[in-house]
């Protein structure tokens, strides 16, 4: 502890309800180890507000919005950050996702930040969707930002998967980096386990933000498929929607889906462990992702998976053993394979305890903690 002693570490996210579900535990180990952590973010909810007090960590609050894209906001939000950073002077900065990235990379250059570590958890909807003339123009826009920030004397990229970690390295030419291939945020073991076993009708949940580009139609498609054919099902879909995201599903589509009653919409739950034990399938149909927090969740409480052949998730099952790929966008290949599941209860059961295994030996939270404390000694000493 003495090591560390007085060494300063602020972490920069969008959202104070992210922290808490992705980071906590790390800010926990990290002041445990002697560092002073405090936290930077843009939007919160009240509970996440109470939560990170009563943990002991200092909060700060900049005009960080996800989704917004006014020139004038964004410059503010620049200008708020670094106004942050020279009056706290962390001796670390720890950038999670993609505008904190860009914008504090550039800010910890300019106020001369010791070291900084970019955690990029995925590379968002500008690298989903269709190569429009606007997301070419993002894209190469991202593209001159992301070599300014990242070009700071003392630092490391954090990937969740080898797939975006070619996407930066090749924006970055012949500009070195360091980089650090860490898979999620990881899961606690004990909270998330099986519990219950597989009686009663079939349940399939869903869990993510409700945005197109987590899969949602594909979702709601595949469910009216595997009703219409009679087959005993429920179906869950458990997360908010997200207004600020430009892939956010609209409150027409949603209202739409209610009527037709293929999907239960249960809202976001904060005890999502006790949802997964009284499901029987777990599916994800995202068209990319860092690496999916819910899935490692999912296969820690020894239920399949059912997600696709896209960047992030299929770094979170092993294909036929501890659940099934399908293809992107493609809802004929994900009914197929939720109908497979829902007939084949033995299938469900042993690839429900390799996912357990697969799990324990991947994703345990106490490893992920330990490769950022690494990280962080190995920067500041």
């Amino acid at each position: 502890m003495a090591v560390t002693k007085g060494k300063s570490i602020l972490i920069v996210v969008n959202s104070l309800d992210a922290f808490l579900s992705h980071r906590l535990p790390i800010g926990l180990a990290a002041q445990t180890s002697g560092f002073k952590v405090k936290v930077v973010y843009g939007e919160a909810s009240e509970d996440s507000k109470i939560a990170v007090l009563g943990a002991g960590i200092e909060a700060f609050k900049v005009p960080i919005r996800r989704g917004g894209m006014n020139f004038f906001s964004e410059i503010l939000s620049v200008f708020a950050i670094l106004k942050l950073f020279l009056i706290e002077k962390p001796d670390l900065v720890h950038l999670v996702t993609l505008k904190p990235i860009l914008y504090g990379g550039l800010c910890a250059r300019l106020a001369k930040i010791p070291a900084v570590v970019f955690a990029v958890a995925g590379m968002g909807f500008i690298y989903t969707g269709k190569p429009t003339i606007k997301i070419i123009a993002l894209q190469t826009l991202l593209k001159i930002i992301f070599c300014l920030a990242l070009r700071h004397k003392n630092n490391a990229i954090i990937f969740q998967n080898t797939e975006d970690e070619k996407i930066i390295t090749d924006m970055m030419g012949q500009i070195k980096i360091k980089t650090c291939l860490i898979k999620g945020s990881g899961v606690d073991l004990k909270k998330f386990r099986p519990v219950r076993g597989f009686n009663g009708q079939p349940t399939i949940v869903m869990a993510s933000r409700m945005l197109a580009d987590k899969g949602v139609r594909e979702f709601v498609a595949a469910a009216k498929v595997i009703k219409t054919k009679g087959l005993d099902s429920t179906f869950l879909f458990a997360g908010a929607q997200d207004p600020e995201n430009p892939s956010s599903i609209c409150q027409d589509d949603l209202e739409l889906w209610k009527k037709e009653g293929f999907v239960h919409f249960i809202g976001l739950r904060r005890d999502i462990e006790n949802i997964y034990n009284h499901a029987h399938i777990i599916v994800l149909p995202s068209y990319r992702e860092g690496l999916p927090k819910s899935l490692i969740e999912a296969a820690a409480c020894g239920r399949p998976i059912v997600t696709t052949d896209a960047c992030g998730c299929r770094d979170t099952i092993i294909p036929d053993v501890t659940g099934i790929l399908v293809k992107p966008r493609d809802i004929t290949s994900l009914a197929n394979a939720i109908e497979k599941l829902i007939i084949n209860k033995n299938l469900v059961r042993s690839m429900g305890s390799a996912g357990r295994r697969f799990a324990e030996k991947n994703f345990s939270i106490e490893n992920v903690v330990e490769k950022h404390l690494a990280l962080y000694k190995e920067l500041l000493f």
